[in-house]
């Protein structure tokens, strides 16, 4: 029942904002389920595969799919997540939970300034060819690291630097980017679930959940205020970042303390 409470939240969040729910799975299940920061971020990146099939689907069947940027972007993407999964295990639990509080951090800035940044371009919308291709490229390599390290999709970095960069339309972007972090979060998962930072039994409760809340949450954001919920959710991933920090800061003081 945890499992899909967890899922929900996470699905609701995602379908609102339009952004993925690892940020909200994660604390949660660390929370709750006493997991360790690394099968938090594990879990959560192998739920994610699920939601992003799901998600993708439903934007291809309204044609805002774009195949050939979706591949370029999991292409590089698959190269890096591999290398955030095993540096986030490198980490110590409370380095990565701070890393992960400053993200949140980061996340929510980004969340509040979307809609300032979405106005601004800083390529031509014409671009294609060589230079659409070199954009794509290098937003998967940044992405696909942090998708592994952090546990998220890294749709919300995605999708801001092919809309900004590269002149897709915000739903093109949206569905394509959902297309390519399902690869990029197999590699990173299955990377994480070798290091035993995956946590099986879970996974089914969360999937269900998470479409259950994405399908709610997209429904919801019909008829809701999207900048009130947007200031809502950043303020919520604030306070979670903060608190993290604090938590980390604590684990550290606690070891030294010990040693």
């Amino acid at each position: 029942m945890i499992g899909i409470l967890i899922g929900l939240a996470a699905g609701v969040f995602g379908g609102l904002i339009g952004v993925g729910g690892g940020a909200v799975m994660i604390p949660l299940m660390v929370r709750l389920f006493k997991f360790s920061q690394h099968q938090g971020h594990g879990t959560s990146l192998m739920a994610l595969v699920f939601t992003g099939l799901a998600g993708a689907a439903t934007y291809h069947l309204q044609g805002s799919v774009d195949p050939w940027s979706a591949v370029l972007l999991a292409a590089s993407a698959m190269l890096t997540a591999r290398f955030g999964a095993l540096y986030a295990n490198a980490l110590p639990d409370w380095r990565l939970k701070q890393a992960f509080g400053f993200f949140l951090i980061f996340i929510s800035l980004l969340l509040l300034s979307k809609p300032y940044l979405l106005q601004l371009t800083f390529l031509p919308h014409d671009v294609s060819g060589w230079s659409e291709a070199a954009v794509l490229l290098a937003t998967g390599v940044v992405t696909g690291f942090f998708s592994g390290m952090m546990g998220i999709g890294g749709g919300s970095l995605m999708v801001v630097a092919m809309v900004l960069f590269a002149g897709f339309s915000q739903h093109t972007a949206q569905g394509s980017s959902l297309l390519a972090m399902v690869p990029a979060a197999m590699v990173g998962s299955y990377t994480h679930w070798r290091l035993g930072n995956v946590v099986l039994r879970v996974l089914p409760w969360l999937s269900g959940g998470i479409v259950v809340g994405t399908y709610l949450g997209s429904s919801l954001a019909l008829h809701l205020s999207e900048p009130k919920l947007r200031l809502v959710f950043a303020v919520m991933l604030i306070l979670m970042g903060l608190r993290d920090i604090r938590g980390a800061a604590q684990k550290r003081a606690a070891l030294a303390a010990a040693e």
